[in-house]
Order: structure tokens, then C-alpha cells, then sequence
């Protein structure tokens, strides 16, 4: 992920991608004027990567030259387009191909058109690197497209933002979902992991999305999915992870708006971790941590067992119960030690103190993330 000026891009086309449609495009209009020699017009400022790699990959005489229009202002495209660098020679009678770098709304295409119109050429062919057939509201046939692509805004290989990442050799899309931050908060049982959940979502404005919860009210509302996940435990089998990953989902686009998530109870697996990545992709955003609060086993115990004397369960009651407890944990958060430790994103905070002290410890990570 990239950040130009006050917005951040993901990354979207790689440079051979790129690469790849430029020889295809370049290959097929060799072909169609293979008795002629054509005059390659780029559109700058966009064009001028395009043009460059174009024309060395054109395995014919051509002529190459430029005209200059605006139509960008920030990540909107306008429809005031005016011709600021225009033609230097005479066309008539020669095909000429314009070479776009991106058609979206068509307006600058409407523009070339009229340009033409009076130059008296003998064809105009157009070919585009990237085109936004969503986008796209103009009647003018589009000869050569390398790429059809969503209609979102792109930076890099010529495209900018502002004056920035024309220089880029690969091209970003806009993350619609500027900044957040999502945690994977983890800790054994008794480490304090729900009274930290609740500090921090408070501190950073996050949002909570317990597993557990989340099932509860699923099963309690009898949702689609409700039932789904139900339909599997009373057979005593596993729910399956997109069953889970479908109601985490549902909870992450019930706050879209949000500055991140805390998840609680998921991952377990690094299937499950791998899932839930891909989940966050899907809506702008990733994983930026896996916190794990950390406590040796004795003090564990001893908290458990102080805890049981109120809380009624009988798994804090029964120190064996307890140790198979923390154990399964070790044997769970072990996979995803070191799922997350191979991207960076894994630490560890000390979860013995007060309440204040760990949570300093939690935000000091969560800063510097």
C-alpha cells in the first residue's frame, strides 16, 4: 500500500501486466497497418509511458507525436477539457492512432474527435491502455483496449494524483476505506483479554466483534446463517470457517464506517487467519496485528480460580479443567505465532499488572503499528 498526498492506494496492475497488453496491442495494430506508416499520437500528460513503451515495442516504421489536454482535477474526472498543446504538422490523408493511457467518461476522447475533425485524415483509430467500460458514456468506437477495469481511481505508470505517481511502474487503486486499524486481540484464559477489548475500543474508537457474540445473536435471531452454524453443532460438527467468516462479514459491513475492528475468538487456524485477510482486502483494509497478552500459567490459574469463586462457571472452578484450558490455548495461538510473526505482525505484551499498565503496554504497540 501506497500514500500519496491525504489517500491511500492498494496495489492493482503489476508491471508486467502492463507489459503484456502493450505487446498485444502493439503486435495486433502492426498487423492491421502492416502497409502503412501510421502517426502515433499520445495524449499527454498520461500518455507519455504508454507512447514510450509502446512505439519501442512496434515492430514497423511509425511516426510519433503529441498533443496536450486537461481533464483531471484531483481523482474526478471533468468535462471542461481544453486544448492547451496542439497538432504541428499536417495529417491529411495519414491514419492516425491515438494512444490513450485511460478512457473513463470519454469526454477527452469527445474532444480529440473534434480536433480531427477539420485535419483531414484518413483514419483515426483509437487504442487505450485502460478503459472503464462502466464509466464510459460516449458513442466513439474504441479500436485497441489493453485493460477494461473498474471504475475506480488509479495512480502510477503515467496516471497521477495530484502531480504524484506518474513515475510508478506498476498502478494502484484508491482504497475506498482510507485508514483503519483491525486487531486480532488474543490471550489465555484469565489474561484479561475482554476487560482490555473493552479499554481499547473505547481508546481508539474501534469495534468489538467477539466470535462468541456474534454466534449468540446469529442462533438467538435465527438468521440464515443462524441456523446454518446451529444446523452443525447439534450434529456435534465444526461450523464450517466461511459459515463464520460470512456472519464476521455481515458485522464488519454493519459498521462500515468504522476506524477498525478488534476480533476476538477469530482466527483460530491459519486457514482461518488466511480468510479473514482476505475478508479485510475485500472491504479496503487488512490485518494490521495479532496482539497476544502474555501470562505465565501459574498466575493463570491462580486469577481462574479467584474468578470462579463469583462468576459461577464451573470450568474456573477445576484447576485441571483450567490447565487443559490454557494448554489448548498454547497448542491454537502456536500456528498463529507464527502465521503472523512471518509478516511482522505478531506481538507479544506483557499481561501481568494493573489494568492501566497493560493497556499502556496494548497502546504502545497499537502506536506505533
Amino acid at each position: 500500500m501506497i500514500k500519496l498526498h491525504d489517500k491511500f492506494f492498494k496495489p492493482f496492475i503489476t508491471a508486467k501486466q502492463i507489459d503484456d497488453a502493450i505487446t498485444r496491442m502493439a503486435e495486433q495494430i502492426a498487423v492491421d497497418f502492416a502497409d502503412e506508416v501510421p502517426v502515433f499520437i499520445g495524449v499527454l500528460n498520461g500518455s507519455f509511458m504508454v507512447v514510450s513503451d509502446f512505439v519501442k515495442k512496434y515492430p514497423k516504421p511509425c511516426e510519433v507525436t503529441f498533443i496536450k489536454l486537461a481533464s483531471y482535477e484531483g481523482v474526478k474526472s471533468t468535462e471542461d477539457i481544453q486544448r492547451l498543446i496542439g497538432l504541428t504538422q499536417d495529417l491529411s490523408g495519414r491514419s492516425v492512432v491515438i494512444l490513450e493511457d485511460i478512457i473513463d467518461t470519454g469526454g477527452t476522447l469527445a474532444e480529440i474527435h473534434r480536433i480531427f475533425k477539420n485535419e483531414n485524415v484518413k483514419s483515426l483509430t483509437i487504442a487505450t491502455l485502460f478503459y472503464k467500460p462502466t464509466a464510459y458514456k460516449k458513442d466513439f468506437k474504441l479500436h485497441y483496449v489493453g485493460i477494461e477495469i473498474p471504475d475506480k481511481f488509479i495512480v502510477g505508470y503515467g496516471l497521477d494524483y495530484d502531480g504524484l505517481g506518474r513515475n510508478l511502474p506498476e498502478v494502484y487503486q484508491i482504497k475506498t476505506t482510507q485508514h483503519m486499524t483491525n486487531l486480532v486481540l488474543f490471550g489465555p484464559p484469565g489474561a484479561g483479554k475482554g476487560t482490555q477489548a473493552n479499554f481499547l475500543k473505547e481508546k481508539y474508537d474501534l469495534v468489538h466483534i467477539s466470535t462468541g457474540d456474534v454466534f449468540r445473536y446469529n442462533i438467538k435471531n435465527e438468521t440464515a446463517l443462524g441456523m446454518l452454524a446451529k444446523s452443525y453443532m447439534d450434529k456435534g460438527e465444526l461450523v464450517p470457517d466461511q459459515v463464520t467468516i460470512e456472519m464476521l462479514s455481515a458485522e464488519v459491513e454493519k459498521n462500515a464506517g468504522a476506524n477498525g475492528f478488534i476480533f476476538d475468538g477469530f482466527p483460530r487456524t491459519s486457514a482461518q487467519a488466511a480468510a479473514l485477510q482476505e475478508l479485510m482486502h475485500s472491504k479496503d483494509s487488512e490485518i494490521n496485528a495479532m496482539i497476544a497478552l502474555e501470562v505465565e500459567d501459574s498466575i493463570l490459574i491462580e486469577r481462574l480460580l479467584e474468578r470462579g469463586k463469583t462468576s459461577g462457571r464451573s470450568d474456573d472452578a477445576d484447576e485441571s479443567i483450567i490447565s487443559n484450558r490454557i494448554k489448548e490455548y498454547y497448542s491454537k495461538t502456536a500456528i498463529l505465532k507464527d502465521y503472523y510473526s512471518e509478516q511482522d505482525r505478531y506481538f507479544g505484551v506483557d499481561g501481568v499488572g494493573s489494568v492501566e499498565e497493560i493497556t499502556e503496554r496494548l497502546s504502545t504497540v497499537i502506536d506505533a503499528l
